[in-house]
C-alpha cells in the first residue's frame, strides 16, 4: 500500500505537471470577462513553486464536516497542487435560499462556486448580468483532463455550450450505463415484496390485472402477513408518494394506451418514434392509466396517505415491514434488498417502458461548477479546477476517498489488470454507503466515463446491482427509440418554458392526484384538455420541438 501511495503522488505529479503544457485545441467563442487568458501556462505547473491562494463556495451535507479543507480529498489536492482554496461553506438544506443572496452582489463573491447546481435559467440569468464568465477559452487552453472527456464524449461538450458558442459551467457527469442500459432510465422503479409473493403461493404478476389480483391477495391477507412476519402497524398493499418524483406510481402506466406513461413528472413530455414532441396527458394512455390507478385507490389498495405524506413518513412504514409494493430508485431506500425484487413492465393494452427523458446520456449536471467575475485569476482556478477531471480524482469526488484515519473508506487503493493504479470500493460491512459517501466526498465538478471502469476505479456495488436490473428487467421493453435529451435552450426560450410550466405542471400533477383518489369523467378530462390549451400548451410543445429538430439536424 505504501509502495502505491508513493507511485499514485508521483504520477499525479507527473499528471499535473505535464497536462498543463498541452491545450485541447479548437478555439471558443469570445465574451464576457477574459482577464487572466494572457497567463503563462508555465507559471501554472502544479505543484506551484510558491502557494497561491483561491477562494471557493460550496455546501456541505447536515451532520458532515463543514471544513472542506478538513477532508482528506482537499488535503492531497493542496498537497499535489500548492494552491490553497479558502472556503465559505453553506449547509446543503439552506443551499437554495442563500445561494442567490450570495450571487446578487459580485464584490462579495468567491472565485468560484463549487457545488452550485444551477440550472439553465441561473446560468444565463448570471452570465448576462456579468456575475459568471464564460469558459470556453480557459478549458481549451488550461484544462486538458476536461477537454480530454470531450473528446472521448463529445455529446457532452455540446450539451454545456449555449447557442452562442459560450460554456458558462464546469459539468458534472457520471456515467453507469448508456443509452436504453442507463443507470436514470428508469428512476422510479416498482418494487414488490416476494417474501409476501412466496407466503402466499403467488407468482410474480405480468399484467395490470394479474397486478391488481395480488394486491387484493396482500390486503385480504393482512392479518396473516402481520402474524407471520410479526409486523406492526397496518398491512398496505401498496405505498407511493403521488408526484415525487422516484416515488411516483406511474412507471406502473407504460402498459395502457400508446405505451407511454407519464416518465417525466417535471414537464410530462415524450418523444414519438417520428420525433414529435407530446404532452403524455393528451394521451389515451394517460387516461385510461389514472383511471386504473384510481379503481386500485378505490379498493383500498394504495396507502390513503401517497397524496400528502412525506419521505421520512414514507421510509418509516417502509423500514416497518408494511408494504407490498413501493417505489424508488433502490428498494434499499425503503425496506431491504432481501426478499425484494424489481416489478416487471406489466401488460395492459401494450408491454412498454419509457426511459426518462435526458437519461441515455446517463448522469449529468450542466450547472455544477462556476467561475464568477470576481476572480482575479481565472486561469489559475480553471486549472486548479481541472484536477476535479483527473480520471483517479473523479471517482474521489463523487464517491468518497481511501487511506483515511478512521474505520470506513469507500476505497481501496489498488492496481488494474494492466498493474496501474485503480480505487477498488472497499466492504462497508453495516455502514450506511450514503452516510460514508457525505463523509468523505466533496462532489463539485467532475466526470466518470463508462470507460474508466476496471481502468480507474470499480462500478459500486450498488450501482452494479441496479445496472443489471435495468438491463435484465426493463431494457428489453424499452419499445420506443427516443428520449428527449438535454439540450442548453436560449434564456428567452428558457424563461418561456419556464412560465408555461408553472401552470401546466400544476396543472396536470392536480388533475392526475386529485383523479387516482376521487375518479373522474369524461367532463373532467374534457376539461383537463381546454385548461392545458389556455395555459399555452402548444407553444410549450413547440419550443421542446424546435430544440429536438436542432439537436437531430
Amino acid at each position: 500500500m505504501r509502495k502505491l501511495t508513493k507511485l499514485m503522488s508521483l504520477a499525479l505529479a507527473v499528471v499535473l505537471t505535464m497536462s498543463l503544457l498541452a491545450g485541447c485545441g479548437g478555439k471558443g467563442g469570445v465574451g464576457g470577462a477574459s482577464a487572466g487568458l494572457d497567463v503563462d501556462p508555465a507559471t501554472l505547473q502544479f505543484p506551484l513553486a510558491e502557494t497561491a491562494t483561491i477562494k471557493g463556495l460550496t455546501n456541505f451535507p447536515a451532520g458532515t464536516e463543514s471544513e472542506p479543507n478538513n477532508r482528506t480529498i482537499f488535503k492531497r489536492l493542496e498537497e499535489q497542487t500548492n494552491v490553497h482554496v479558502e472556503w465559505k461553506t453553506i449547509q446543503s438544506d439552506q443551499w437554495g435560499e442563500k445561494i442567490a443572496l450570495e450571487m446578487a452582489n459580485v464584490k462579495t463573491l468567491p472565485d468560484f462556486v463549487f457545488n452550485a447546481g444551477f440550472g439553465d435559467t441561473d446560468l444565463l440569468k448570471y452570465a448576462k448580468q456579468g456575475v459568471i464568465i464564460n469558459l470556453e477559452e480557459y478549458i481549451d487552453k488550461y484544462m486538458p483532463n476536461l477537454c480530454k472527456v470531450f473528446e472521448q464524449a463529445p455529446e457532452y461538450k455540446a450539451m454545456c455550450t449555449d447557442e452562442n458558442g459560450h460554456i458558462w459551467a464546469l459539468p458534472w457527469i457520471e456515467q453507469l450505463g448508456y443509452e436504453k442500459t442507463a443507470i436514470q432510465t428508469v428512476g422510479n422503479m416498482s418494487f414488490i415484496n416476494t417474501a409476501w409473493l412466496e407466503y402466499l403461493n403467488l407468482e410474480m404478476p405480468t399484467t395490470v390485472d394479474e397486478f391488481e389480483q395480488v394486491l387484493i391477495a396482500f390486503r385480504d391477507n393482512a392479518a396473516d402477513l402481520k402474524s407471520h412476519f410479526g409486523i406492526e402497524g397496518d398491512i398496505i398493499p401498496m405505498s407511493c408518494i403521488m408526484n415525487d418524483g422516484d416515488q411516483d406510481p406511474c412507471i406502473l402506466i407504460n402498459g395502457f394506451g400508446e405505451g407511454y406513461g407519464d416518465p417525466d413528472r417535471g414537464r410530462h413530455i415524450a418523444v414519438t418514434d417520428d420525433k414529435k414532441v407530446i404532452c403524455v396527458a393528451n394521451s389515451e394512455g394517460f387516461k385510461k392509466g389514472i383511471a386504473w390507478l384510481h379503481e386500485l385507490y378505490a379498493q383500498g389498495l394504495i396507502d390513503p396517505e401517497a397524496f400528502t405524506q412525506e419521505w421520512s413518513t414514507y421510509v418509516a412504514k417502509g423500514k416497518s415491514g408494511r408494504y407490498g409494493v413501493c417505489f424508488s430508485w433502490d428498494v434499499a431506500n425503503i425496506a431491504s434488498l432481501e426478499g425484494w425484487e424489481p416489478l416487471p413492465a406489466l401488460t395492459a393494452d401494450v408491454k412498454n417502458i419509457t426511459p426518462q427523458n435526458g437519461s441515455y446520456t446517463s448522469g449529468f449536471d450542466r450547472g455544477r461548477c462556476v467561475v464568477t467575475a470576481a476572480a482575479s485569476n481565472p486561469a489559475l482556478v480553471c486549472a486548479w479546477l481541472d484536477q476535479m477531471y483527473n480520471p483517479i480524482q473523479s471517482p474521489q469526488n463523487n464517491w468518497g476517498t481511501y487511506g483515511e484515519e478512521d474505520d470506513f473508506d469507500i476505497f481501496e487503493m489498488g492496481t488494474n489488470a494492466n498493474g496501474e493504479p485503480m480505487l477498488q470500493h472497499a466492504p462497508l460491512g453495516d455502514a450506511s454507503p450514503v452516510e460514508v459517501r457525505e463523509a468523505e466526498s466533496v462532489n463539485g465538478p467532475l466526470a466518470i466515463l463508462d470507460s474508466y471502469y476496471d481502468v480507474y476505479v470499480t462500478c459500486p456495488d450498488d450501482a452494479q446491482y441496479r445496472l443489471d436490473w435495468i438491463k435484465d428487467i426493463y431494457t428489453p421493453d424499452m419499445n420506443h427509440k427516443y428520449v428527449y435529451p438535454n439540450v442548453f435552450m436560449s434564456s428567452e426560450d428558457t424563461k418561456k418554458i419556464s412560465d408555461l410550466s408553472a401552470d401546466i405542471s400544476k396543472c396536470i400533477n392536480t388533475a392526475k392526484a386529485d383523479w387516482v383518489m376521487n375518479g373522474f369523467t369524461d367532463a373532467d378530462w374534457d376539461k383537463l384538455q381546454s385548461d392545458l390549451d389556455a395555459y399555452g400548451l402548444k407553444d410549450y410543445l413547440a419550443i421542446y420541438q424546435k430544440y429536438l429538430d436542432a439537436y437531430y439536424a
